[in-house]
C-alpha cells in the first residue's frame, strides 16, 4: 500500500534536504523548526491498461458506448495532447497511442473510413516525427502521416478555423474547422495535474489566439485563485464557458482522460522519489556518483542526458464520454494520487526548480520559463489558499541560464532582451507590447512552418506569474545567473543562507520556512 504524502517538522536530527537545481541537485540544511511537504508515493498503476480503456469506451460517463456513436460514412477526428505531457515524457507505449489504437479498432469496426488525427498544439511548437512517433507508435504514424491524414492544429490558417460565435460574456470561440464540422470529435488527454483536461482541452488546445487572449491574459491569471481547483480558477471559468458554447453549437465531443502515478524517474534516479533519511547505502552511493559526474558534466551534455529520460509512470485510471461527467472523475483521481494535507500557510517558501517544464521537452530552460515553472506552476501547487502568505517570500534553486534555443523559441529572445529591458510589469508589459508580438509575420512564419512557439507564447508565460508577482513581497533565485535573475527582475543570491536571510528583511526575524519537496508532483491541501 503506497503510503499518502508527509510534512517533516525539521530537527537537528534531519539530514540535508534535496533540492533541484536545473540539471543537477543540490543538498540543503533547513532551519530547525521548518517543514518540508513530501508527495504521496507513487499509487499502484493499472493491472492491464488496454483492456481498463477497452472497458471505459465501452461504459461511457453521461453517453452511449463509443462503438454505438461510430456509423459507416461517418467524419471521426481524433485530437491528443502535444508534446508538452506528460513529464518527463513516459516510455513506450505512450499512453496516447494505447488509446487512439483503440478508438481506431472501434472506429474500423463501424466502418467508418473518414479518420484524421490532429495534435493539439494551441500556440505551441510544433512536434517533430520523432516526438510524433513516440506518441502515436510507428504503426498509427504510418499509417496516416503519409497521407496528410495526421496534421498539427494551425492556429494561424484562417482556413483551417471556424468562428462559433461568443460566450454570454463576449469570449470569442475559435476552433479547429476540421474538429468543429466532424460528426465527432475524441479528444485523447493525458492528466498530469488538476488544471489539465476537461472543457479546456479543446477551449485551448485547437483554439486561435483571438480565443486565447480572452483567458491567457493578466487580469484573469491575476483572478484565478488556484489552477489546480477548477471552482477557484478564473482560467476554468473561461475555458468552462467556451466548452459549453462549443457544445450549445453542436460540435459533439467524446472526451477520454488519463492519470498517471507518481513513479517519475527511472532506477538510477530513484533517490530522487525517497525521503533522505530513508536512504540507504545503494541511494546515497548513487546520489553521490550522479552529483561527481555532473559536476564535470558540461551544462549541454548534462541537459541532453536529463532530456533523454524516459519516465517510468504508469497508468492508473482510464474514463471516458461526456466532457464535465468524465472530468469530475478524473479530478478525484488526479486528487488521490497527488494531494497532501498542510496546516497553515509559512513565512517563506523554498524549492527546487527541475530540468524540465511543459514548453522545454527536448529544449532549453531558457530564463522566462524558469519564472513560470517557479511562479506559474509551482507556486501554484496548492489547493484551497496558498503555501506562503500574502507578503511572504518565495525561494528558488535554479542555475537560470542567460539561454534560449532560438528554433523553439525565437519571440522568447527578444521578449526577454527587449521588453524586460523597459518593464517586468505584466499589465504595462500587455498593454504596450503584446498585440505587436502576436501579430508580428516573422513569428507566425516560424510557428507555422518550423518548431517554433508562438509569437505571443513569452507573454504568456509571463502572464502566468502575475498572480504569484502580485502576492508575494519578494522573490529570490538561489545559484542563478545574476544577469539573467536581475532582467526578470527577481533578487539573486548566491546560496540557500543568503536567500533566507535576505528574506527575513521582508518577513521579519524568525520566519517561519516550509519546503515544496517535489517532483515528484503534488499537491498542497492548504487547510
Amino acid at each position: 500500500m503506497p503510503r499518502p504524502g508527509f510534512v517533516l517538522d525539521v530537527d537537528r536530527s534531519t539530514p540535508p534536504t534535496l533540492f533541484w537545481h536545473g540539471e543537477g541537485f543540490r543538498l540543503e540544511r533547513l532551519p530547525t523548526g521548518s517543514r518540508v511537504i513530501y508527495p504521496p508515493e507513487a499509487h499502484e498503476p493499472l493491472a492491464d491498461p488496454d483492456e481498463a480503456i477497452r472497458h471505459a469506451l465501452l461504459n461511457p460517463h453521461g453517453t452511449d458506448p463509443l462503438p454505438a456513436l461510430l456509423t459507416p460514412g461517418m467524419k471521426l477526428t481524433i485530437a491528443f495532447d502535444d508534446v508538452s505531457l506528460p513529464l518527463p515524457p513516459m516510455r513506450r507505449p505512450d499512453i496516447r497511442q494505447r488509446v487512439i489504437e483503440a478508438v481506431l479498432d472501434m472506429a474500423a469496426a463501424a466502418g467508418v473510413d473518414d479518420v484524421q488525427l490532429i495534435a493539439a498544439l494551441a500556440l505551441h511548437r510544433r512536434m517533430t516525427e520523432a516526438e510524433l512517433r513516440h506518441a502515436l507508435g510507428d504503426r498509427i504514424y504510418d499509417a496516416f502521416e503519409p497521407h496528410g491524414l495526421l496534421t498539427q492544429h494551425d492556429a494561424e490558417d484562417p482556413s483551417k478555423m471556424l468562428h462559433l460565435g461568443t460566450t454570454d460574456q463576449g469570449e470569442d470561440v475559435e476552433i479547429n474547422k476540421r474538429a468543429a464540422e466532424s460528426d465527432m470529435l475524441v479528444y485523447v488527454n493525458i492528466n498530469l495535474v488538476a488544471m489539465d483536461g476537461g472543457h479546456k482541452s479543446v477551449a485551448t488546445g485547437l483554439a486561435s489566439y483571438k480565443s486565447l487572449r480572452h483567458h491567457h491574459n493578466v487580469r484573469t491569471m491575476q483572478h484565478s485563485r488556484s489552477f489546480m481547483d477548477q471552482h477557484r480558477s478564473e482560467l476554468h471559468s473561461s475555458n468552462w464557458r467556451m466548452g459549453k458554447h462549443i457544445a450549445a453549437q453542436g460540435v459533439k465531443i467524446f472526451q477520454i482522460e488519463t492519470t498517471l502515478n507518481t513513479n517519475t524517474f527511472p532506477e538510477q534516479f530513484a533517490f530522487l522519489q525517497k525521503r533522505e533519511w530513508e536512504w540507504k547505502l545503494p541511494d546515497r552511493a548513487r546520489y553521490l556518483a550522479v552529483s561527481k559526474s555532473l559536476d564535470r558534466t558540461p551544462s549541454k551534455l548534462a541537459r541532453s542526458i536529463f532530456q533523454s529520460i524516459k519516465a517510468p509512470h504508469q497508468m492508473t485510471s482510464v474514463q471516458a464520454g461526456e466532457v464535465e461527467a468524465v472530468h469530475a472523475v478524473t479530478t478525484d483521481n488526479v486528487y488521490k494520487q497527488q494531494l497532501v494535507e498542510v496546516q497553515g500557510q509559512t513565512d517563506i517558501l523554498t524549492m527546487g526548480l527541475p530540468y524540465i517544464c511543459p514548453y522545454n521537452v527536448n529544449s532549453i530552460m531558457n530564463p522566462i520559463l524558469v519564472m513560470c515553472l517557479g511562479l506559474g506552476y509551482f507556486f501554484n501547487l496548492y489547493r484551497g489558499q496558498p503555501l506562503v502568505r500574502q507578503g511572504g517570500v518565495l525561494i528558488m534553486s535554479h542555475p537560470t541560464p542567460w539561454e534560449f534555443n532560438p528554433v523553439h523559441h525565437p519571440s522568447y529572445i527578444d521578449f526577454f532582451e527587449q521588453v524586460l529591458a523597459e518593464t517586468t510589469d505584466p499589465l504595462e508589459i500587455e498593454a504596450k507590447f503584446e498585440e505587436s508580438f502576436a501579430t508580428d509575420p516573422w513569428y507566425i512564419h516560424l510557428y507555422r512552418t518550423g518548431h517554433a512557439y508562438h509569437g505571443v507564447h513569452p507573454f504568456y508565460m509571463w502572464y502566468w506569474g502575475a498572480h504569484a508577482m502580485d502576492h508575494l513581497g519578494g522573490i529570490i533565485v538561489v545559484g542563478g545567473d545574476v544577469r539573467a535573475v536581475r532582467r526578470l527582475g527577481l533578487k539573486p543570491a548566491s546560496t540557500l543562507r543568503d536567500a533566507l536571510e535576505m528574506a527575513e528583511d521582508v518577513v521579519g526575524r524568525d520566519p517561519s520556512v516550509t519546503h515544496l519537496h517535489t517532483p515528484p508532483l503534488l499537491i498542497a491541501d492548504v487547510k
